[in-house]
């Protein structure tokens, strides 16, 4: 059995709330290293924080897909989405560390290409310009075509 054979989405549920924070509180945990403060003062710093994400994704992204990556069933991340008839918009891809360089996101992205393609549409994203990640979607295909001071505005577009 593949990789692509065992990871699926499913849409976001309420109950998967302590899981997405987990997901979003393993994003920020290097850059949480780099302070002193205690555990207490980080998980409130956390949940504000990934309370504030929440809210804004679906104010800025109302009609957006909201889902839950599975590998054999099982959550391992998140992935949010919002499509347009011109363009799929990957505003969001996190995976819990031990499911990470392990190929799920590789096999997600390219099913989006791959629907994209199929739509004569592009995809878009933005990656901090610090970002490990910048070149992973640069081996996936995608290319720069704007920035802010922090981020990079990349796109991939069907070869065909």
């Amino acid at each position: 059995m593949t990789i692509s054979e065992v990871v699926s989405l499913r849409p976001e549920q309420p109950a998967d709330e302590p899981f997405l924070f987990e997901v979003y509180a393993s994003t920020r945990a290097e850059e949480l290293a780099l302070t002193n403060w205690d555990q207490a003062t980080r998980r409130v710093f956390l949940m504000m924080q990934f309370q504030a994400m929440r809210q804004g994704y679906r104010e800025r992204f109302p009609a957006a897909e909201f889902s839950i990556v599975e590998m054999s069933g099982q959550p391992v991340g998140r992935m949010v989405l919002n499509s347009s008839p011109e363009t799929i918009r990957i505003v969001d891809l996190a995976l819990l560390p031990e499911h990470r360089k392990r190929g799920i996101g590789t096999v997600l992205m390219r099913q989006v290409c791959a629907k994209a393609a199929g739509k004569g549409s592009t995809v878009r994203l933005s990656v901090l310009k610090s970002s490990q990640a910048l070149r992973w979607y640069e081996r996936l295909g995608f290319r720069k075509f704007s920035e802010s001071d922090i981020h990079d505005e990349m796109e991939w577009r069907s070869p065909a």
